[in-house]
């Protein structure tokens, strides 16, 4: 593209240089000839009133000599004062020229060597036609022309020259961003996902370049959310493998419970071995659309109904509230019941049998909180739990579970807080906004009294408050 662009203006500005050019230097050329010829004339005025009074010799040759020079300029009379002709200077014009001029009565020119003539007719006193001669050599016709040529032929190679050079600048702004563009898709192709485009050049391709960025940005979201979302499924596992892994530990002793055993073990290495694979993928914090929802008081006490049989099991207390109502939420209902499933099975992976827990639901005019608390030993650093990935440190942990309920927090512009439950070991608050609205963060570790009132029969909560389990 670039070289196109040089070769058109190269061709059309040396079009419009000779289309300009070769008229203009015809024209200068006339110029010249006319401005020689016009001075011969004003040379053969001058002696013109001399001869309508005398045709003496002397008198005429003074004349001559003043008015211009005795080798340019010459006087014809066809019969002086002793009846005889009388030549005046050089004679350069042949006979018939001058005696053709005399007939017509018109000044004329003639090619004479080394030159030309300008033969102006001149009435005397007599009725006879005198013929004032004026050579005009061939370098005064032509002065000045060559120069003016040359400054014409020099203007017309700056013009290519410059314009050839503006189009190159051209074709380098218009071919640069095209080939950034290429070289950024093939990047893109051979797997560099920080490939992106400067997005500069012509208004097209800096729209394209912004095209390719947001392009680049999509596929690598897309990757990075399949990615998590390998590992949020994994996640998922979890669940179904804790009931395994309590029913194996109930099977007692022999060849066929040790196999069980330790295919459930693998079963947890192997998807252990998945999510910290994927668990550097960007979470995925978009909103639940129009309409979209469940009834979080509905999918407590589905996944309670679940997690209660295996508490019996290991003889733990537990405890629910808030949920005989129906408690409307903006999220699905898969993704409250696997954040559910995600904090209930850490309770009962890291804290020993017969650990208290429990699991509150609070109606707000414009939150929801799901409270899930026990009675174990507590989470020492909050927020390296919170930390995508990290975990809690112990064997089978990939830190996964809270991302799933922060992520599922800030899909409503909520967050997630952990703290000390009145059970005495850790309290995870699930804050769900109804509305999308920020809330103010709080300071962290605060765990003062939280009220809301926002009039006769709206929610009053205290958080702090000691709860008995059954």
């Amino acid at each position: 593209m670039r070289w196109a662009l040089v070769k058109v203006s190269l061709a059309v500005t040396a079009m419009v240089v000779v289309a300009f050019a070769v008229p203009l230097g015809l024209v200068i050329r006339e110029m010249a000839r006319d401005r020689a010829f016009s001075n011969a004339e004003r040379e053969a005025a001058a002696v013109a009133p001399a001869l309508s009074i005398t045709t003496d010799r002397e008198e005429l040759e003074r004349v001559v000599a003043s008015a211009g020079s005795d080798a340019a300029m010459a006087v014809h009379i066809p019969a002086g004062q002793d009846g005889e002709p009388l030549d005046i200077g050089k004679r350069r014009a042949a006979e018939k020229d001058i005696e053709a001029v005399r007939k017509l009565g018109r000044a004329s020119t003639a090619t004479v060597t080394g030159g030309s003539t300008l033969l102006q007719p001149v009435a005397l006193s007599s009725g006879e036609i005198a013929i004032v001669e004026v050579f005009v050599p061939e370098a005064e016709v032509t002065n000045g022309v060559g120069t003016a040529w040359a400054v014409l032929a020099g203007v017309g190679v700056a013009l290519i020259l410059g314009s050839v050079a503006v189009a190159d600048r051209l074709g380098v702004r218009m071919v640069r961003p095209a080939q950034r563009l290429v070289e950024g898709a093939h990047e893109l192709g051979e797997g560099k996902l920080g490939a992106r485009v400067p997005e500069e050049g012509p208004t097209e391709l800096r729209l394209a370049a912004v095209a390719f960025n947001s392009m680049a940005d999509q596929v690598v979201q897309l990757l990075a959310n399949e990615r998590e979302l390998a590992a949020d499924l994994s996640h998922r596992l979890r669940t179904p493998l804790t009931v395994l892994r309590l029913n194996a530990a109930s099977l007692g002793d022999g060849p066929a419970a040790e196999q069980t055993r330790a295919a459930v073990e693998q079963l947890e290495r192997e998807v252990d071995t998945i999510i910290r694979t994927a668990r550097d993928a960007k979470p995925q914090t978009a909103a639940a659309g129009p309409g979209a929802g469940c009834d979080a008081a509905e999918v407590v006490r589905e996944r309670m109904s679940f997690w209660s049989a295996l508490a019996e099991d290991e003889g733990r207390k537990w405890r629910m509230a808030g949920a005989d109502r129906p408690v409307r939420i903006p999220v699905a209902r898969t993704d409250l019941a696997a954040a559910l499933d995600a904090l209930l099975g850490n309770v009962f992976r890291h804290t020993a049998e017969g650990t208290a827990f429990a699991v509150d639901v609070h109606n707000g005019e414009d939150a929801v909180i799901v409270l899930v608390s026990d009675a174990g030993p507590g989470i020492p650093d909050p927020e390296t739990a919170m930390a995508r990935g990290r975990g809690s440190g112990s064997d089978g942990s990939t830190g996964l579970g809270l991302d799933i309920v922060r992520r599922l927090a800030e899909s409503t512009s909520g967050d997630v807080r952990i703290g000390s439950s009145v059970l005495g070991g850790t309290e995870v608050r699930i804050w769900l906004q109804l509305d999308g609205r920020e809330r103010a963060p709080r300071r962290r570790g605060h765990r003062g009294t939280v009220r809301r009132r926002r009039g006769p029969g709206r929610l009053v909560a205290s958080f702090n408050r000691p709860r008995s389990l059954p």
